[in-house]
């Protein structure tokens, strides 16, 4: 009787599926095998994780505009369908830069590095080429220093370090060392945006590691071997700009991002390795929803609006592609609201389908609850978060955001196309069709201001400020385009463009060095904050 039962159940739910798989239309089969196609190539290591700026980017972006060009979309870039920007990857020390200790080399980061207004040159302690002389490396403790200057408001690590190179060159130094012995916080830290004049010589910094691992005998004497040089490398990144013009007053902006990690070279994968990282959730799946999208509305469009399609890259850099269109915009016009799309296929229904922004409008209630959808969908009314809409929320814009959810897949080399829920995401495809059928009558939509939700998809701290820092700022500090509603910095009355510039002992030169410092404190602990608006400090005595 109960392999009867058992079955008859598997019998049922094997016709289930079969009805069920009867249901998929023609189109929808069409969809389907369109969007795996895409996905399978933009995903593919061929494409080497279209690291924004990179060739494997340059090939994705070949293959959306033969897709349009096909199509007949019209181009909207600068030019033609392409928009280029510059991406400042800040100082780093050179690739042929070395320290070497008794013919050892020192591993950089790890054991050391140079300061980033560092002089540069190359010399060998035992022996000067042209003068057959030693040259004399100095070593330094700043733990010793900053003990003798403690009960002195005036002192300035950073001048000292100016002052000090200048003198012990005029005695003959080629180079200082500096290490830390103590547990005192010297916040001394590698600012790839620094412009500050360079140091009289060679000036680098050992961790307690590096120092420990090379100089652990005071007594013993070392051959030292440098070349401290630095580069500053840029590189161009393209948005991919199409439009379909329908004459009307104002346009709906869709977009999605098509860059990801690459080989993991600007560190911001989750795995710590080298590995080709095809995000093909992340985001090949928006990439590929996008340009279906625009084959849909090209053959078939409500007519009351235009569309503007947008394929950012910088995504993963800090948004830089949406928010170098929005200062440099490709097309002028009066600007209905953006739908975004970003990790779209990976659905299920334990993680159902996100739609952000659904606060951005007082329209949007009432839009959704007409679009119906089969997928399992949770909303989020802030207009804010780790994707390009924030951008366009900023703009005093109402946007939507639609995200499947994270997975352990997040940002690591096994985000593959093999993983894709290409049937649900046929299903994110058709429900923003609908949204975009649903507000053809509504003209254009109001624009609410919403609760802030942080940037990023993960933290290592367990305070938080509340603030969203602007990655795109190439200055030192931290600054930050808004603060999270009922968060401390809003409390706190910190402003757009504030910059943060220490917290505590800790100074901040760039967002890294922000998640550090706020490593260091937890809950109920007091400190300072230190910002500067308008070109004034100005301080705050917070508690966590």
């Amino acid at each position: 009787m109960r392999k009867m039962v058992l079955f008859l159940l598997v019998t049922c739910l094997w016709n289930a599926n079969a009805l069920f798989a009867q249901k998929l239309s023609k189109a929808d089969k069409t969809l389907i095998q369109n969007l795996k196609g895409h996905i399978q190539y933009l995903a593919s290591d061929e494409l080497e994780g279209r690291r924004a700026g990179d060739m494997g980017e340059q090939k994705a972006v070949d293959y959306i505009i033969k897709q349009y060009q096909e199509l007949g979309i019209q181009p909207m870039g600068d030019n033609g369908f392409i928009q280029s920007f510059p991406i400042d990857e800040g100082k780093r020390f050179s690739n042929i830069a070395y320290v070497k200790i008794n013919n050892q080399k020192a591993i950089l980061d790890s054991d050391f590095f140079a300061l980033s207004n560092s002089g540069f040159g190359n010399f060998n302690s035992k022996a000067s080429v042209s003068l057959n002389e030693p040259k004399q490396v100095w070593f330094m403790d700043v733990n010793d220093v900053l003990e003798e200057n403690a009960t002195n408001p005036h002192f300035d690590l950073n001048n000292w370090i100016i002052n000090t190179a200048t003198q012990i060159k005029d005695k003959g130094a080629a180079a200082l060392f500096l290490h830390n012995s103590g547990t005192t916080v010297d916040n001394i830290q590698f600012n790839k945006y620094d412009t500050a004049k360079a140091l009289a010589l060679p000036v680098v910094y050992f961790t307690k590691k590096g120092f420990t691992k090379f100089f652990d005998d005071e007594l013993a004497t070392y051959q030292i071997e440098t070349d401290i040089s630095f580069e500053h490398p840029t590189r161009t990144a393209h948005n991919v700009v199409g439009f379909i013009d329908n004459h009307a007053a104002n346009t709906i902006i869709l977009g999605a991002h098509l860059d990801h990690l690459g080989y993991n070279q600007d560190k911001h994968g989750l795995d710590l390795n080298n590995l080709v990282h095809n995000g093909a959730d992340d985001n090949a799946s928006g990439t590929a929803a996008l340009m279906e999208l625009a084959k849909s509305l090209l053959k078939k469009s409500p007519k009351n609006n235009n569309y503007l399609f947008i394929h950012f890259s910088g995504e993963e850099l800090g948004l830089l592609g949406s928010k170098y269109w929005l200062d440099h915009p490709t097309y002028q016009g009066s600007f209905n609201y953006m739908i975004n799309m970003d990790m779209v296929g990976r659905y299920d229904t334990a993680r159902k389908l996100t739609i952000g922004g659904f606060g951005t409008s007082s329209k949007w209630a009432e839009v959704l609850s007409k679009t119906s959808t089969p997928l399992l969908t949770h909303y989020d009314s802030a207009g804010t978060g780790p994707s390009d809409h924030a951008s366009f929320y900023r703009k005093d814009m109402p946007v939507l955001f639609l995200f499947t959810g994270s997975h352990s897949d997040y940002h690591k080399a096994t985000d593959d196309a093999d993983k894709i829920n290409y049937e649900a995401q046929k299903d994110v495809v058709r429900l923003v069709q609908n949204i975009i059928k649903t507000t053809d009558d509504y003209g254009k939509l109001d624009f609410l201001k919403t609760r802030e939700q942080s940037m990023g998809k993960s933290t290592k701290f367990t305070v938080s400020l509340g603030v969203m820092p602007d990655y795109a700022f190439t200055g030192t500090g931290v600054r930050i385009e808004g603060a999270s509603q009922g968060k401390l910095g809003e409390k706190l009355g910190l402003k757009a463009s504030d910059v943060l510039t220490q917290l505590g002992d800790y100074k901040l030169i760039d967002v890294t060095s922000y998640m550090q410092a706020l490593s260091k404190f937890k809950k109920g602990d007091k400190t300072t904050l230190v910002i500067k608006r308008n070109g004034e400090e100005v301080k705050f005595e917070i508690q966590f």
